[in-house]
């Protein structure tokens, strides 16, 4: 990652990148009615991918973290919770537009 402003040392540049994505978190917490399949199709990533991601970067840190473990990390408590309480169906367009943009990732 760079630092255009040539501002910002590693750490504090290590801290800014910890604040946005725990704001980030937090934002994807609060905002249940925002469906992964929304976050898909319109910018290409969930919370899914989130904790994905976030379990990778434990791995390579040498963290052992399951995905289950990840997941509740980002979803603010265990998965199958959030599904139950936050999760609707997926609408046909809403299935039809991910298969879409699916198709045009490949």
């Amino acid at each position: 990652m760079t630092d255009p402003a040539g501002k910002l040392d590693d750490q504090t540049r290590l801290e800014l990148e910890a604040a946005a994505f725990r704001r980030l978190r937090e934002h994807l917490q609060a905002r249940t009615d925002v469906q992964n399949i929304d976050l898909m199709n319109l910018a290409g990533f969930c919370r899914n991918c989130l904790s994905r991601w976030y379990g990778e970067a434990a791995e390579a840190q040498g963290v052992a973290l399951s995905k289950e473990e990840a997941r509740e990390i980002v979803y603010g408590m265990p998965y199958d919770d959030w599904k139950t309480q936050h999760q609707s169906d997926a609408t046909d367009a809403q299935k039809a537009q991910f298969e879409e943009a699916a198709k045009q990732a490949h």
